[in-house]
């Protein structure tokens, strides 16, 4: 119980201390970490046996990502990030889009390229939270805030 507690104070100081390039850095971590995880038990299934356990459990998953790019779309400052977080809510709007249909569809395909592009951006915002911290000055176009 107190490694629980530990963890998860942890977790909220991580959050709370971030910077607006590390908190986006932190989302798309997890929503690649849900795809993962909803292709591994995917994957698992090679069988065609549906197992309604790990159905549920792969669309939590997929659920999960879905929300975490809703809220990267939210989070967009379009007076600041012009052109950039247009095509962002582009892409945005495609991921959650393909993820819908992945899920509907238990493609796994699909879902693997939601998840390798989201992985690009990802490597992308690692570049930029870096470039901004060691800058000592916050990443501009995108509102983490709302």
């Amino acid at each position: 119980m107190a490694y629980t507690n530990a963890l998860s104070a942890y977790k909220e100081t991580r959050i709370r201390t971030a910077s607006q390039g590390q908190l986006i850095v932190m989302l798309y971590e997890e929503t690649v970490r849900q795809l993962d995880k909803s292709l591994e038990l995917m994957g698992l299934n090679i069988s065609g046996k549906k197992d309604p356990g790990r159905i549920e459990t792969i669309g939590k998953g997929i659920v999960k990502a879905r929300d975490i790019i809703t809220e990267l779309m939210v989070s967009l400052d379009f007076e600041q990030g012009g052109e950039i977080a247009k095509n962002l809510f582009a892409l945005y709007t495609w991921f959650n889009k393909e993820l819908l249909e992945a899920h509907i569809g238990m493609d796994i395909e699909r879902i693997r390229t939601v998840r390798n592009m989201f992985n690009q951006l990802r490597e992308s915002w690692v570049n930029i939270a870096a470039k901004t911290n060691a800058e000592g000055r916050p990443a501009e176009g995108v509102n983490i805030a709302g």
